[in-house]
């Protein structure tokens, strides 16, 4: 197919073209599912609309002054950065990919992806095989082992999927084509190389998840700046490689967001009446000491610690809503993932695993 009567054209007109495609397809498959053939010809045309190519920084203002401040700032120098931008790729798929999170699907619907048999499975295998080092993460920063494996196994499936996207790629291509965050990407892009020169790695050789996002535990350039650890003492804090740093890693991200020893992470609920709608409005982070609850016709399965703050939650049932308590704990959780869902799916998918090794066991 011809496009542009044969001319090239020119590289803003081309972004602009692949942003128009991108938009109009996710417009035809929310609004009208039996598109498909428009909607995968919009997809076709915003990929050859822009080819992956090579960067060049001076095309790229955004880049430009990036690369300004790795050197003022950091110390980088310009030749370096340059040689780094030519090998990342501007992906379109990468933007369409952040349009339609997983996290945005109803409960139902998102566990099916998450509390599968073959999880389970393959969580008491992981759990089986690195016991000693799920045991010392446990007891070093007191989050319970099925959290530690939960979590491995919502993230990357054990490592499985760990995701086949250039980290580099990923960080450039939503701080110039993703506007409504691209402030925050553009951090991430300078804290991923900032972390490439810690760990002494070639940037354009890390792959990760189409938000950036690497290795087992899927941190973030800043969270793995910030929260792994060298957990099996060989001098490096690889979260890429080492299940050990992975599993260390992830007790202590939870640790330093607050994770408390011993303490519950949510339970079940009875309901009356219809004053408890206004509780749930309070949002996710635990407001509310227990012993308040019963005023607004909520009532706790057990109630351990009447001062326990909580907070009430609701998700979207196979018949409709139902509600949990969050403590602390369960709140911590999701500031790996800001999403109830995610939460709620590492905490189900860790008790299933403890309860299957432990039957297994005995």
């Amino acid at each position: 197919m011809r496009l542009f009567g044969g001319m090239k054209p020119s590289e803003p007109f081309r972004r602009q073209i692949q942003r128009v495609a991108l938009r109009l397809s996710m417009l035809y498959r929310r609004n009208n599912r039996k598109s498909r053939d428009l909607t995968a010809l919009l997809l076709s045309l915003a990929c050859v609309a822009l080819p992956a190519q090579a960067l060049e920084l001076k095309k790229y203002p955004a880049l430009r002054d990036l690369a300004g401040e790795m050197e003022q700032k950091y110390g980088f120098s310009r030749t370096m950065l340059q040689r780094t931008f030519r090998c990342a790729r501007i992906r379109p798929e990468i933007v369409e990919a952040m349009e339609r999170p997983k996290e945005l699907l109803p409960w139902y619907q998102y566990k099916q992806i998450f509390l599968t048999e073959d999880n389970v499975r393959r969580g008491v295998q992981f759990w089986d095989e690195h016991a000693e080092t799920v045991a010392r993460a446990a007891e070093q920063y007191g989050v319970p082992p099925e959290i530690i494996v939960a979590i491995l196994g919502v993230e990357t499936r054990f490592g499985r999927h760990a995701g086949g996207y250039p980290v580099l790629d990923a960080l450039t291509t939503l701080t110039l084509d993703y506007p409504s965050r691209s402030d925050f990407f553009r951090g991430q892009l300078v804290q991923y190389l900032l972390l490439a020169r810690e760990i002494d790695t070639d940037p354009c050789l890390i792959k990760g998840s189409y938000a950036g996002a690497m290795g087992l535990p899927q941190f973030i350039p800043s969270s793995y700046r910030q929260y792994a650890v060298d957990f099996d003492g060989d001098g490096k804090r690889d979260i890429i490689t080492s299940p050990d740093d992975a599993i260390g890693s992830v007790a202590n991200y939870l640790k330093e967001n607050g994770w408390k020893a011993g303490a519950p992470v949510m339970e079940d609920v009875h309901l009356e009446g219809t004053l408890y709608f206004w509780i749930e409005r309070l949002g996710l982070k635990p407001a509310l000491p227990a012993r308040e609850f019963p005023r607004y016709g909520i009532f706790p399965r057990r109630l351990d610690d009447k001062d326990q703050r909580a907070a009430l939650i609701s998700f979207e049932g196979d018949y409709g809503p139902f509600y949990r308590l969050g403590y602390n704990n369960f709140y911590v959780i999701t500031r790996y993932n800001h999403n109830k869902r995610y939460a709620l799916a590492v905490y189900e998918l860790g008790e299933s695993i403890r309860q299957r090794r432990e039957r297994e066991q005995s």
